[in-house]
């Protein structure tokens, strides 16, 4: 599903709210509930259609912290070189922007200006794949790979490595999430209730995606009151 397809399924919304709202006009009895079930169901199916298509187009935004531990582990061996940035030899934060470029993702070259990227995590227990934990008061940095593991380039002698996340929370500077998680992408689709409002529009992670759902609602809303 691209999001091209979930787009078409957005529009798709006007027809049924059509549909629901010409049969609300010819059944006795009948409510506005009746098409305002119809527009959730709808809106349910869109919402799965837009988290599916976030998370399997990077240029959508949909890059994941899965995809930033694979993009890492294509440069495990990788001697250490201070200053270097690429396949030839890198230093800690020089992997870090290598690996997010490669996903489409600009990141400054320092360590001291990655860690105030993306958003704080409170401990390396909330650490998630693809997170950035930053030692030493901004010295190093590392991609948490999952189940206690990090991918670093350590120190000169040494090659870019998977290992234990042998820091604690005491040891941390700082844990940096750059790429939302699946649930925060899910949670940036509106729903039936948040859409209604400016803040739930504003939620919206897709500029064009929200403009078709605003439209749709108001199709709905037009039915409402007819």
């Amino acid at each position: 599903m691209t999001m091209v397809d979930a787009a078409a399924r957005v529009e798709s919304i006007r027809a049924v709210i059509e549909g629901l709202t010409a049969k609300t006009a010819t059944v006795p009895g009948a409510t506005d509930a009746v098409t305002a079930a119809g527009f959730e169901s709808e809106l349910s199916a869109v919402q799965s259609s837009v988290v599916q298509a976030q998370a399997t187009t990077p240029s959508a935004g949909g890059v994941t912290g899965t995809d930033i531990v694979t993009a890492a582990e294509a440069y495990l061996g990788v001697p250490y070189v201070f200053g270097g940035e690429d396949s030839s030899g890198m230093d800690c934060s020089g992997l870090v922007q290598r690996v997010y470029a490669d996903l489409g993702i600009d990141l400054p070259r320092r360590v001291t200006q990655q860690m105030t990227e993306g958003t704080e995590v409170g401990s390396l227990a909330e650490a998630q794949p693809g997170d950035l934990i930053v030692t030493g008061g901004g010295d190093h940095i590392l991609i948490y790979a999952g189940d206690g593991k990090v991918i670093h380039a350590p120190y000169e002698g040494r090659a870019v490595s998977l290992v234990d996340a042998y820091m604690s929370d005491d040891e941390i500077t700082t844990i940096r999430r750059i790429v939302p998680t699946a649930s925060a992408v899910t949670a940036s689709v509106p729903t039936a209730a948040s859409v209604s409002s400016a803040a739930g529009l504003a939620a919206g992670s897709n500029a064009a995606m929200t403009d078709l759902i605003t439209a749709a609602y108001r199709s709905l809303l037009a039915g409402a009151a007819a």
